[in-house]
């Protein structure tokens, strides 16, 4: 990956991780701000509620201790007990509420007394009626005391409530703020997820891009050096080609010389030995003897020489074509190694440099059977298809493991390159112990020029 690639990954990387942690810190800030916005609320709605029951108990006591005084009635004193009992209540939750919020102590104070001053004035009032004294409890409700009281107490009640009303506004307000806070963090976030995602996907792009260039690189390179092997694969096969064609052309050329010039030569002298022996008038047993075993020596250098020109070009093969030309290379190989060999040969008509190919290619096998294979029994078979040639070759030897065949065995390599060369195929079998088979197909119409015994 290019550096450049590398440095704009490494800083798009941080900043969405910078993102990251920016979002978190913002919604825990905006979560602690809301949580203590909204204990708050509940502390304010708390204590409206414990001064709005304080006047509930309040108004619950003035009744009973009214409908007490204008009747006599005992049944009026127990909602006022009650309502007493219940005020005394609501003053210690509302003390404790007072001190743990920021509500005016003052306020509370003040209301605190004026209760206190309303609570003695009933219970003043209250007693003078117990006791029997008309004129002054009824002098006291007369008066305008406990109305003030009462309304005293509303005010200050009023006061708290305003201020609880003030406080909770306040603290709605520090939610929403929260929330508008979290609101705009998550949406300046997500713009900036966003726009490091949109980095990451150009990003990605690109890589992907460059990979797809270096890639087709790699194969223009890997097409271009297949290229070169395959040219150089050509050339070395028709290098190949050509010094086999020139070892055939070789072998054609000393052929005929062995035929011409040595045949001559030993015709001659043949001739002579002859001549010779017919022109002696006393022929003694010792000349006799060494005329003999010079013809006989003549007739040995004459059929090796005959020998020797059938290995290097038979000419069988050009005169009696290639089934004739198969029979007599069987029947001397098995005349020479002592095998039993057995043929199959169809007569097949093929151009020369084709049956110089599967000639050569049976002469190969049997010099290798001969040479490694310690077989007993060898099958040859030439089979005629229309459109190909199959030949066959197998043996009842020891075989071989083909994964160990060494690469310089040059025999099943010249083979293989000869069929090649006439569009054919080889292939070959075997397994230890259990013989070997060597198969060739070759196409009657050959994909590309073979081996001639024409110069070059």
């Amino acid at each position: 990956m290019p550096w450049s690639k590398l440095k704009k990954l490494a800083i798009s990387l941080p900043i969405a991780v910078a993102a990251t942690l920016t979002l978190v810190v913002i919604n825990e800030l905006g979560f602690r701000h809301s949580l203590e916005a909204l204990n708050q609320v509940e502390q304010t709605q708390s204590l409206r509620n414990s001064v709005t029951q304080l006047l509930q108990s309040m108004l619950d006591a003035e009744t009973g201790h009214r409908g007490y005084l204008l009747t006599g009635d005992e049944r009026y004193l127990e909602p006022y007990e009650q309502a007493i009992s219940t005020v005394n209540t609501n003053l210690d939750q509302l003390r404790t509420l007072v001190v743990n919020s920021n509500a005016d102590l003052s306020e509370f104070a003040q209301l605190s007394r004026q209760i206190s001053r309303k609570l003695s004035e009933m219970d003043l009032s209250l007693r003078l009626r117990r006791d029997g004294n008309e004129d002054a409890w009824k002098f006291v409700l007369s008066t305008d005391v406990g109305l003030e009281n009462m309304q005293a107490v509303r005010q200050h009640a009023k006061q708290i409530i305003t201020y609880s009303a003030t406080e909770m506004n306040k603290d709605q307000s520090k939610i929403r703020q929260s929330l508008l806070l979290s609101r705009l963090g998550i949406s300046a976030i997500s713009a900036i997820g966003l726009l490091a995602f949109y980095m990451y996907l150009r990003q990605t792009t690109a890589l992907q891009k460059a990979n797809e260039h270096q890639q087709a690189s790699l194969e223009a390179e890997r097409a271009r050096l297949e290229g070169l092997v395959r040219a150089r694969t050509e050339s070395l096969s028709e290098l190949a080609s050509h010094l086999q064609q020139v070892r055939e052309d070789e072998r054609g050329h000393l052929a005929r010389e062995l035929h011409d010039e040595l045949g001559a030569l030993l015709t001659a002298a043949k001739l002579d030995v002859a001549r010779l022996k017919s022109r002696m008038t006393v022929e003694g047993p010792e000349v006799a003897e060494r005329l003999k075993h010079l013809t006989e020596t003549l007739n040995g250098v004459i059929a090796l020489k005959r020998r020797i020109i059938e290995d290097l070009r038979p000419s069988s093969l050009s005169n009696l074509g290639l089934t004739a030309a198969l029979e007599i290379l069987t029947r001397e190989f098995a005349d020479r190694a002592s095998l039993d060999v057995q043929i199959n040969i169809e007569q097949v008509t093929l151009p020369e440099p084709t049956q110089l190919t599967i000639y050569r290619m049976v002469q190969e096998s049997l010099n290798n059977i001969v040479k490694y294979a310690g077989a007993k029994q060898v099958l040859v078979t030439v089979h005629n298809y229309p459109t190909h040639v199959a030949v066959q070759i197998r043996d009842d030897g020891g075989g071989f493991d083909l994964a160990s065949v060494r690469r310089s065995a040059h025999g099943l390599l010249g083979m293989r390159h000869r069929v090649e060369a006439a569009g054919g195929r080889l292939t070959v079998e075997s397994k230890l112990n259990e013989g070997t088979v060597v198969s060739a197909i070759i196409p009657v119409m050959p994909a590309a020029p073979a081996l001639t015994d024409a110069a070059i």
